[in-house]
């Protein structure tokens, strides 16, 4: 399964300006520039989008940890805050508050731990980037 998403950029990268459109069109020609990056203008950014995939990923992926371990989770809510220093992206931190009867905080933390380990986002986090290209 390969899912895809397009982003279209005009410009010097501090005055230029660019849309992003998911193939869900969840996205459709959102605006994203340096000042929604960088400052307070409005549209979205990297981050914020790597914040919200991570988030998502984690979450499902720890409810169905909770699954295989036999649990119904009420509810998980994950915060992810992306960090971009000096140019990287240095770290996704995950703050998760979650509601799951009548499991122990033992087997949370295992479970908890599975997820960050096998979660698609938290593994492709470290994958290799592969490139093609075409000048025209």
């Amino acid at each position: 399964m390969k899912h895809h998403a397009t982003a279209v950029w005009s410009g010097p990268g501090k005055e230029g300006n660019g849309i992003l459109t998911t193939e869900s069109k969840t996205l459709n020609e959102q605006s994203y520039s340096f000042d929604s990056r960088f400052g307070d203008a409005a549209g979205t950014n990297p981050e914020e989008l790597l914040a919200a995939a991570h988030a998502s990923c984690y979450t499902m992926k720890l409810s169905f940890v909770l699954g295989e371990a036999g649990y119904v989770p009420n509810i998980i809510r994950t915060t992810s805050y992306v960090s971009l220093i000096n140019g990287a992206i240095t770290e996704s931190h995950l703050i998760v508050k979650a509601d799951v009867p009548k499991i122990s905080k033992a087997l949370f933390e295992s479970c908890i731990k599975d997820a960050e380990a096998n979660s698609p986002l938290s593994m492709v986090l470290k994958a290799r980037v592969r490139v093609e290209y075409e000048l025209t």
